[in-house]
């Protein structure tokens, strides 16, 4: 699933804090007094419910009730008029669109005030992800700009001083472009601010991207490099290489300039070669270059939609092998010079290559584009990476680009871009300040039990599937029952010991570096990385400061490669602060981070029926995951290997054709485009069985404790009913044209209108709780099942 950073001054304080405390006082009263009248009103609806002589009628969408006699009294429904349900109602009531038939456009139904929304300037979109998100942001802030006190730990102290790094824009300013441009001297000159960058004529590609890694850049640029779980034994780590992210996605790209978000990219390398001092004819000129080998590499990466089987990226190899297959490139040392230096690494050393054939036509491009455009395209993506670290006029023209991609009008408020960087970069000590001072820990136990009660219903279908051969049914039992989740934190996460230890020393100590390939100034550099700790000084220059931080995350992947890994380690499930969830394929786990268990997923003073219908429904959605045509390639411990029967794979695989085809027709109007159904595949799979078994999670809820109250102004839906309305009332959101099409274009989720009408209109259940015809638009003839 998946949305998204110390000056005390904030400079753009929210329309909240500005208002004086009479006012405050005033609004609060006013609140008050509207929920009160809902309050009211649902109470007058009831009494007026109570009274009729006669039900609704039968058909009627909204009322399940069996037709009697006239003459039959109606038990009044129970109405919940706690504070919890009643700000639940009125979040829900908000929302709807009463005027639109539920078996029609149920989304539309449950969403159609939502969408009408005014999106603030700074964002692209408007979700309950993004609102929450904001929530969140607000509360690391009062975190990070607290004063410091006696006693108080080394990375809390670190986390602060980046956040008033980040919002001293006064010396941002002053520091100007001098910090940036003399790293740009230290990497090898970018030809387009200095002709004579290559004087003595000895620049090559590979010395440049050394230099990336020494400095604390990112070295992925014409290959990505990395340390990650050789996918076949995921308890031990490999090499892997792979192709790199773009600057700007490939399925843009490989368009070429007839894009406008192409003709957009190219405009915001120019001008900020510009702003870096550049002449604009030759940045022009020499940028396009640099964008026309972008081109090329991106028509030589693999697209999204041939990524999904992972043992056509599984290509494992010797060192040595990869040498003789691309001869071109001396592997050895690359690699080498890349690791800490505590590594021998040997011709023998094993090692992942995704896509051959992109690394054999990168060959090609390496040697046959002139020196100067190489470097001219390192150092601009190079450049790119610090705009958000330099003064106010570069991230002026950053925003621009972000406007013509993403349709946001404005930067973030400053205090919100800070707080979520010094909390994304010392995240495990801001986690643990958040946990202790706004988490909830009986969520924690609550949600616990809502995951049980998902599986257990996940269980029965494994059981009862009458498409899956025995051995197969065998197997995915087992992997269900092997499922890890990791809800909310780890305890770990309370122990300041712990926190300081980490960010202590992750490194093994520096010892002598006897590797051959590296010259001694390499050697003496790669030492000191290696005995790197994090510090940040709150008076030092903000761009070191994040490229400190980026060294430090490097160094410390990298010196994992020998380590066996620890599937359940508290480090890697440690990001509490956050408004998402996870499946890992590789740890066959599921996690559910604080952030989320909030809010509109997330209450212990409402009805379950919305718990069910909100983050049971995310639960479930995980849980699916480790079956869909992704996580169905891993086994039980996380290991890529086959344990499908042919018969049963050849059934579920006409069963997710189906799902393809169902969301690959659907047709999003407010931009004109189709969805994708075969990269949204999984995420679809996901979202269908996630909703089923919330859905019947809720259901044996129920049967072990009652039927539950409805809703104040909502009372005339069902608790089932509810449920449904909870779920979509969670994906309620509005987007500006540019932002809803990058998700089609380059997304792996289809946009939640559709995550809503998919699923939904699959399910029976659905079609029998609000009494929908069959061959209406929410409960056509033809359904698509999986799971």
């Amino acid at each position: 699933m998946t949305n998204p950073p110390s000056q005390i001054v904030i400079k753009n304080p929210t329309w909240w804090r500005r208002r004086t405390q009479m006012e405050r006082g005033l609004i609060f009263m006013t609140i008050s007094t509207a929920l009160l009248c809902i309050v009211l009103v649902a109470a007058l609806a009831v009494t007026s419910y109570k009274e009729m002589e006669e039900p609704l009628p039968a058909m009627s969408a909204l009322n399940m009730t069996e037709e009697k006699s006239a003459k039959t009294p109606q038990k009044k429904p129970e109405i919940c008029l706690d504070e919890g349900c009643v700000h639940a109602a009125s979040m829900v009531l908000g929302n709807m669109d009463m005027s639109v038939e539920p078996c029609d456009d149920f989304y539309q139904f449950v969403c159609g005030q939502f969408r009408k929304r005014f999106i603030p300037d700074h964002k692209s979109a408007l979700n309950y992800f993004s609102l929450i998100s904001d929530k969140l942001e607000g509360q690391l802030r009062d975190i990070l700009t607290e004063p410091s006190l006696p006693g108080e730990i080394q990375p809390i102290y670190d986390a602060k001083s980046l956040y008033q790094l980040c919002m001293n824009e006064t010396k941002i300013e002053m520091y100007g472009t001098e910090p940036v441009l003399k790293l740009f001297e230290q990497l090898g000159g970018w030809p387009v601010l200095d002709e004579n960058w290559d004087r003595d004529g000895s620049w090559n590609w590979r010395d440049t991207i050394y230099k990336f890694r020494a400095h604390g850049f990112s070295v992925d640029y014409f290959f990505d490099f990395s340390i990650g779980s050789d996918l076949k034994n995921t308890s031990y780590r490999i090499i892997t290489f792979d192709q790199p992210p773009l600057g700007l996605s490939r399925e843009y790209l490989v368009q070429g300039m007839n894009h406008t978000k192409v003709k957009a990219y190219y405009d915001y390398m120019v001008d900020i070669a510009v702003l870096f001092s550049a002449d604009e004819a030759q940045a022009r000129k020499q940028l396009m270059e640099s964008l026309e080998l972008e081109m090329q590499l991106a028509k030589l990466s693999l697209p999204r939609e041939e990524r999904r089987n992972a043992n056509k990226l599984y290509n494992k190899m010797t060192l040595g092998s990869m040498m003789l297959k691309f001869p071109t490139i001396p592997w050895r040392e690359y690699v080498t010079r890349l690791l800490p230096p505590m590594y021998d690494i040997k011709e023998e050393e094993p090692v992942i290559v995704a896509v051959p054939e992109y690394i054999t036509g990168v060959e090609k491009i390496l040697e046959q584009t002139p020196k100067k455009v190489l470097a001219n395209y390192l150092l601009w993506r190079a450049a790119s990476s610090t705009i958000f670290y330099l003064p106010t006029r570069f991230r002026d023209r950053q925003q621009k680009y972000a406007r013509a991609t993403s349709g946001s009008k404005m930067r973030q408020p400053r205090w919100m871009e800070c707080s979520g960087l010094a909390a994304g970069s010392v995240s495990l000590a801001v986690s643990s300040l958040y946990v202790e001072r706004y988490f909830n820990d009986e969520a924690k136990q609550m949600a616990l039990d809502l995951v049980d009660r998902v599986k257990k219903e996940f269980f029965h279908t494994l059981e009862t599937l009458d498409w899956m051969d025995e051995e197969t049914r065998k197997a995915a039992l087992e992997k269900a029952g092997s499922m890890v989740a990791h809800i909310a934190y780890p305890e770990e996460l309370r122990n300041k010991k712990k926190i300081v230890d980490f960010y202590k020393e992750v490194f093994l100590p520096a010892r002598p570096v006897q590797s051959s390939v590296l010259p001694t100034a390499e050697r003496d550099l790669m030492s000191e990385l290696c005995l790197f700790k994090l510090t940040i000084d709150r008076d030092g220059d903000y761009l070191q400061a994040i490229l400190n931080l980026t060294t430090f995350g490097t160094n410390y992947t990298l010196s994992q490669l020998r380590e066996k890994i620890n599937k359940t380690d508290w480090i890697s499930h440690s990001k509490a602060a956050v408004v998402n969830a996870y499946y890992s394929p590789l740890e066959n786990s599921i996690q559910f981070p604080a952030g989320i268990l909030q809010e509109i997923f997330f209450s212990d003073k409402r009805p379950s029926y919305m718990n069910f219908g909100t983050i049971g429904f995310v639960i479930g959605h995980e849980i699916t995951h480790g079956f869909d045509d992704q996580g169905k390639q891993f086994d039980k411990n996380g290991d890529l290997m086959e344990w499908w029967a042919d018969e049963t794979k050849t059934k579920y695989s006409e069963m997710a054709q189906c799902i393809i085809n169902q969301y690959g027709n659907y047709t999003s109007k407010q931009v004109n485009m189709k969805l994708n159904g075969i990269n949204t595949q999984g995420e679809n799979i996901a979202d269908n069985g996630g909703l089923k078994h919330a859905y019947r999670a809720y259901l044996s809820w129920v049967a072990d404790n009652g039927e539950e109250p409805r809703l104040p102004g909502l009372h005339q839906f069902t608790p089932l009913q509810m449920f449904w309305v909870s779920t979509a009332s969670s994906w309620c959101s509005a987007f500006r044209p540019e932002s809803l099409s990058n998700l089609i274009t380059t997304g792996y989720h289809s946009p939640p209108e559709f995550r809503i009408l998919g699923p939904m209109s699959n399910l029976p259940e659905f079609a029998k709780d609000f009494n929908c015809p069959l061959g209406s638009r929410m409960n056509p003839v033809k359904k698509c099942v999986v799971w």
